[in-house]
């Protein structure tokens, strides 16, 4: 097959499958489709950017219609992050334009109360992260008791975040009579073992298999100590270009830290993630889709199936904690058959990590340089922080400091009462010399009286 016309889709499907931008099926829309639309429960692995939403949603939605005013979804779509669960609705969205379904996402972070108003007027395709949708149920919101299609999207993710009894929870809610997709990036041993027992006989589809990387990343490293990071980054993107380039850290603080400094260096930057506001996040990404700011520094909630288009290239400023997301963070960029690099900072402590990656990847990851990146200054710089952060906190230093600062404080008054005195000198209008007295000058003799004095 290399058409959706033979994938058995409707006609309203192919027209939706126009709307979405496909011109021919991906591989695994080629092989889900079919089984989906026989009804069969699937285990699919895919790489991100393989069109996996596309691949249920299509199908699913395929064989839903309209319900009635105020009916409980028949299509539940279960998925770890906020922005993922916004661009499945998206793309349910674009679907639902021709079938006139009703498509909700309700997520955490936003208020409830206009999730609760749109449940009670009915809808038909529901996508939810776990937290919310178990929220939305303990409220007695939510009526999943005719439910058709259960997705559950990145389930790999959701295991890594700790969600496997929140999807046992909601699969308990559900009817056991459903047919049940389970995507992912990649499907291991621990997927099947925790959440595969919710399958019934499934179709497997395996086009993406652990470890596997797009040809189109170019890979590289560049062995850093972690202080001079922040250095190496500006220095980086003055070189390369800072244009559409997503940054990725290993915690919130050091996020928020690092979009901080790129901004006040002069590279219009934001930070993404679970701290961060839903609100926040998703002007975040617009401003980034629209080149309002050239830099995304995210922790791994930006990991996994978000589709941020031409991405020119990703940096690790810290490795992961995991191998396997080392992986889905690359995938980021050189994604639909676009060229894309990933820049790895290693330093000594991440040694380790960057073995397992490389094992994980059967590569070995080239070492590169950056060319304007200046060391030394780099160093000193860190030098004269760490003096002051130290200063800081040891009371004798401190008062040296202090005492250091009043001194160049009084030579500054110094110089600057000296530079008042010789400018007021030089104001001044200059004295005229003393007349010396004339030594041919005599003194006035006095006149005569007129009287004659008479001796006797």
């Amino acid at each position: 097959m290399s058409s959706f016309d033979e994938l058995g889709l409707s006609r309203n499907m192919l027209d939706a499958v126009s709307l979405l931008g496909y011109d021919e099926p991906t591989e695994v829309q080629l092989q889900a489709i079919p089984a989906i639309l026989a009804g069969n429960d699937i285990v699919a692995g895919a790489k991100t950017g393989t069109g996996k939403t596309a691949a249920f949603a299509l199908p699913c939605m395929d064989q839903l219609k309209r319900g009635r005013k105020g009916s409980a979804p028949r299509m539940l779509v279960i998925t770890p992050t906020r922005e993922l669960a916004a661009q499945i609705a998206e793309v349910c969205g674009t679907i639902s334009c021709l079938n006139k379904q009703r498509v909700l996402s309700v997520v955490g972070g936003v208020n409830i109360k206009p999730q609760i108003q749109r449940l009670e007027s009915g809808v038909d395709v529901l996508i939810a992260t776990p937290g919310r949708l178990i929220d939305l149920q303990k409220q007695g919101c939510v009526d999943l008791s005719k439910v058709r299609f259960f997705v559950l999207d990145e389930a790999d993710r959701m295991l890594d975040m700790g969600f496997a009894p929140d999807i046992y929870r909601i699969a308990a809610l559900v009817p056991q009579e459903r047919q049940t997709l389970l995507f992912s990036a990649t499907v291991d041993d621990q997927v099947e073992k925790s959440i595969g027992k919710l399958l019934h006989n499934p179709v497997r589809v395996e086009i993406a298999k652990r470890g596997e990387v797009a040809d189109t990343v170019n890979q590289s490293i560049i062995r850093i100590p972690h202080t001079l990071k922040p250095a190496l980054l500006i220095a980086l993107l003055r070189e390369r270009g800072s244009f559409r380039v997503i940054v990725f850290t290993r915690t919130r603080g050091r996020a928020d830290t690092c979009a901080r400094r790129l901004n006040k260096a002069g590279i219009p930057a934001a930070a993404i993630h679970s701290d961060r506001s839903q609100n926040q996040r998703t002007r975040a990404l617009a401003d980034f889709d629209r080149g309002a700011i050239d830099v995304i520094v995210a922790t791994d909630v930006l990991a996994r199936g978000i589709d941020v288009e031409n991405v020119s290239y990703v940096v690790n400023y810290d490795l992961p904690m995991v191998a396997e997301d080392y992986i889905h963070r690359i995938g980021r960029t050189g994604r639909a058959g676009m060229s894309g690099a990933a820049i790895s900072f290693v330093s000594p402590e991440n040694e380790k990590m960057l073995k397992e990656i490389q094992h994980l990847t059967k590569q070995t990851i080239p070492e590169i340089e950056v060319k304007d990146f200046d060391r030394a200054a780099a160093e000193k710089q860190v030098a004269d922080r760490t003096m002051q952060a130290t200063a800081k906190h040891d009371p004798e230093l401190a008062a040296a400091a202090k005492e250091m600062k009043k001194k160049e404080k009084r030579k500054e008054k110094a110089k600057a009462r000296a530079a008042e005195q010789k400018a007021a000198a030089a104001a001044k209008p200059a004295k005229s010399a003393k007349k010396k007295p004339n030594a041919a000058k005599k003194t006035p003799s006095r006149k005569p009286s007129g009287r004659i004095s008479r001796r006797k």
